[in-house]
């Protein structure tokens, strides 16, 4: 299954959001952090993680861009059981059932995006607040076949076997 993780080319990020996503985490698309609040809540920096951030599962803090990368059954789980614990205990779900049926939508919408794309392209995130709620577009960009000769990103395994872009 192909899921999202930050990735971070400058500094920005750690400036422009209330809490930044460290680098590598896995990442969701994340709206639901938005449901308590109210157009006139979007203000500064939760504007900003509004408009452009995708969600990191460990820190729950933003990223601009996440890339496509090959998520194992563990790292499911480990999504899935992050996930659990926010909802019910920052979320307000009733129970575990709950929380994990929130958690698996969540986690298949990541999928279904990222299933489309390439290993090792990135996605970027655009909100809206508009008259029927929120409403949210993605960009893609693919590591270009036409700059195959030229490295612009690459993808390295570290000694877990796990793929990120550099």
């Amino acid at each position: 299954m192909k899921l999202a993780r930050t990735i971070r080319f400058d500094e920005s990020d750690l400036n422009i959001f209330p809490r930044t996503a460290e680098e590598r985490e896995w990442a969701l698309v994340g709206t639901f952090t938005f449901q308590n609040l109210q157009k006139t809540d979007l203000i500064g920096k939760t504007r900003q993680a509004f408009s452009n951030g995708f969600l990191g599962v460990d820190s729950f803090g933003y990223s601009t861009f996440v890339t496509v990368a090959e998520a194992k059954e563990a790292d499911y789980e480990h999504i899935k059981a992050a996930l659990v614990g926010r909802f019910i205990n920052e979320m307000g779900a009733p129970n575990a059932e709950a929380a994990g049926e929130a958690a698996n939508e969540e986690i298949a919408f990541m999928a279904d995006l990222c299933a489309q794309h390439s290993k090792g392209s990135l996605l970027a995130i655009h909100r809206e607040w508009g008259e029927d709620g929120i409403g949210e577009t993605f960009r893609h960009f693919p590591k270009p076949e036409s700059c195959s000769e030229q490295k612009i990103w690459a993808i390295v395994e570290d000694q877990d076997g796990d793929e990120y872009v550099i």
